[in-house]
């Protein structure tokens, strides 16, 4: 039984179906939800401006403030915006919506600027299929994007143990219906967008934790091979917006706190 909060994004969006599309997820998982996951809140509060509060008041009670300062907001978006793309290829709404970033003259800025005109000429079969062959193919993709594959060769390895291990710790929990991995590169910039925003509640400190230990040892050469990868033409500047991003937190991770 789907809870009043659950009930309430449904009616406003105007069906599950709806409310999927939206939030760039497939209609069974929806479906399947008996309320919002934790770390879907925001993504369903900005798709239907239903209170997060009112979405699931266990976490986001009416009388707790959460204060989220302006550049983990930021950082969360970046994060959100590279689990997207990299979770599943961007439909013909999505691609609009990229084609209106904006950017200015610093390397972030131009790797928005970048993506935003390659969003603006792509076809939506051309993507769906480069998707395919990045990261699927028949067998398997040319890329692999994982945690454990980057660092041992081999999927579900040692990398993948501690990392459970440490999101258990956070009481963070994959989602029921979700095949991957918690190492694939989406799901760990959609982990690490929880932190960032406050989606996941956890202690100061937790998103330096989850990147130094989980992140940076393979997402950025991920992104640069993305970046390189023969069947890359648009995701050649998503490959490109994450190089820059990851290098970003790691300098601002490494300063003195």
């Amino acid at each position: 039984m789907r809870d009043t909060g659950l009930e309430e994004a449904i009616r406003a969006a105007g069906g599950v179906s709806e409310l999927a599309r939206r939030i760039g997820i497939s209609q069974p998982s929806v479906s399947n939800w008996d309320r919002v996951p934790a770390e879907r809140v925001i993504a369903v509060e900005q798709a239907t401006n239903v209170s997060r509060a009112v979405l699931r008041p266990d976490l986001y009670g009416e009388a707790t403030e959460v204060s989220v300062d302006e550049i983990d907001l930021a950082r969360a978006q970046e994060y959100r915006l590279l689990a997207a793309l990299l979770a599943r290829a961007p439909d013909a709404a999505f691609l609009k919506k990229l084609s209106t970033l904006r950017g200015d003259a610093s390397p972030l800025g131009l790797a928005h600027i970048a993506l935003a005109e390659a969003a603006s000429t792509a076809s939506v079969d051309v993507v769906e299929r480069e998707f395919f062959n990045l990261f699927i193919g028949v067998g398997r993709g040319e890329l692999m994007p994982y945690g454990s594959y980057y660092l041992t060769g081999f999927l579900h390895e040692r990398p993948l143990a501690r990392l459970r291990d440490d999101l258990n710790a956070l009481g963070i929990e994959r989602n029921e219906g979700n095949a991957e991995p918690e190492d694939h590169a989406a799901m760990l910039c959609e982990i690490m967008s929880g932190i960032a925003d406050g989606t996941f509640p956890a202690e100061a400190g937790s998103d330096k934790r989850i990147f130094e230990n989980h992140l940076a040892p393979w997402i950025g050469r991920f992104f640069a091979d993305l970046e390189q990868a023969e069947e890359a033409n648009f995701y050649r500047k998503v490959g490109a917006l994450g190089r820059v991003f990851v290098d970003i937190e790691a300098e601002a991770f490494a300063l003195p706190s």
